[in-house]
């Protein structure tokens, strides 16, 4: 005999002892969760969630604590290191997402027209460059952030090879202390 608990609106509803197979007992739109061996056992009204195929339990008025997913760890790593900045020409500039659209559009501009010069804010303050800098620089910072989606996606195929080892979050990343662009 197995004691099984029915799973509604992601709560404990209630409690059933079968000595046969669940499944074929209801019906396939019921939720069922064997308790055997699960400590400490849930009571009615315990809510319930289903993570990675592992049911979590807790009693009412807790929270469900759950490990976040690894990819999702990953991807916040990958935002940190996308933003971390470049340095192009020895000007520091920043990749934050607000900086990549900006740089994005002053690229544009550069490219339509040569003779292209603005007051650009780098990390250390205003500068005024010209369409070959504004352009270096767009291009250093899309190389960045797409080292940094490279980095994530490789991390990622590590994870669904079994080949991932927790220290590789660190590892492999784009180095944004070193220029992109020599001067």
């Amino acid at each position: 005999m197995s004691i099984y608990a029915r799973i509604y609106a992601d709560q404990v509803f209630e409690f059933v002892e079968v000595s046969g197979d669940i499944s074929t007992m209801y019906h396939p739109s019921m939720i069922w969760v064997c308790m055997d061996g699960i400590e400490p056992a849930p009571a009615i009204g315990w809510k319930a969630i289903e993570m990675d195929g592992a049911w979590q339990f807790s009693p009412p008025g807790l929270p469900i604590v759950v490990p976040e997913p690894l990819s999702e760890i990953i991807a916040a790593e990958r935002f940190r290191r996308e933003g971390s900045g470049v340095t192009v020409e020895g000007l520091s500039i920043e990749t934050t997402r607000d900086s990549q659209a900006l740089i994005a559009s002053t690229g544009l501009s550069a490219v339509l027209d040569p003779d292209y010069r603005c007051n650009f804010k780098t990390a250390a303050g205003f500068v005024e460059i010209g369409s070959a800098q504004i352009i270096a620089i767009a291009k250093a910072v899309r190389a960045h952030v797409q080292a940094c989606f490279d980095r994530e996606h490789a991390l990622l195929q590590a994870i669904e090879a079994g080949e991932y080892r927790d220290e590789m979050l660190n590892e492999g990343w784009p180095d944004s202390a070193t220029p992109t662009t020599k001067p």
